[in-house]
């Protein structure tokens, strides 16, 4: 059964491209090297201003496990951090 994530991310006022900016990078080796992972994309709200949603689907726990453990994703963490606002709000999905 795959498994869903959904983030939401308040991000501060005015930094949202550079939240896209290291959003962008991290995506594209998320899908470059992770086999478990079936789907990667970042969204903005339309109706939430400087709210962004990521939206993710994977293969399986080991492969969200692979995701948090990897260099790419490590590596994006602090740029990711100085644009939100507060915590990012995390839920998980079974698919049916």
């Amino acid at each position: 059964m795959a498994i869903g994530v959904i983030a939401t991310l308040k991000v501060q006022p005015g930094k949202g491209a550079d939240l896209e900016a290291v959003f962008q990078d991290l995506a594209a080796k998320v899908r470059a090297n992770e086999p478990g992972n079936q789907f990667y994309t970042l969204c903005k709200s339309r109706t939430a201003e400087d709210t962004y949603i990521v939206m993710e689907m994977y293969n399986d726990q080991a492969a969200i496990e692979a995701h948090g453990k990897s260099d790419h994703f490590r590596a994006a963490g602090p740029g990711i951090g100085a644009c939100l606002a507060g915590r990012p709000d995390i839920q998980y999905l079974d698919s049916v």
